[in-house]
């Protein structure tokens, strides 16, 4: 692990992480399977190295939501903290919200914008993606 390490964790306090170092990426997410698994509009997530995650108390419950993918979350209180996926095996996304400094880390993209509900309005000036950030197609 770097110098530069952040803690978070779930909303009973059961579970406890820290990451290090700076995120490989910061996006929201607009994706139907991610609202679904937060129950919100869009959830920003924050890319790290899984070698500069770990959990420092408690177990992050993980559930195979679709091929390839493995979402963690308290087993307690339900927060959502993190999303991997086999394709990107050296990375883990973790919920910016649920790091106890979440207002240091500002998402600097939205993806997944093809699945934005019709109601969410972006008017934050950051880039959209149709899918993935290397999705060369940018959204309008």
């Amino acid at each position: 692990m770097t110098d530069l390490q952040r803690e978070g964790g779930c909303f009973c306090g059961a579970v406890r992480y820290v990451a290090a170092g700076e995120p490989l990426s910061q996006c929201i997410c607009h994706c139907e399977s991610c609202r679904w698994a937060v129950g919100a509009p869009m959830v920003p997530w924050g890319t790290f190295a899984t070698s500069q995650f770990r959990v420092t108390r408690g177990e992050v419950t993980e559930y195979a939501s679709s091929p390839g993918v493995l979402r963690g979350h308290c087993a307690d209180c339900g927060t959502s903290l993190t999303y991997s996926h086999e394709s990107r095996a050296g990375e883990i996304d973790v919920t910016l919200a649920s790091f106890d400094d979440a207002a240091a880390l500002a998402p600097t993209a939205h993806i997944w914008v093809q699945d934005k509900l019709p109601w969410v309005k972006l008017g934050d000036g950051l880039p959209q993606y149709a899918t993935t950030l290397d999705d060369p197609n940018r959204a309008p």
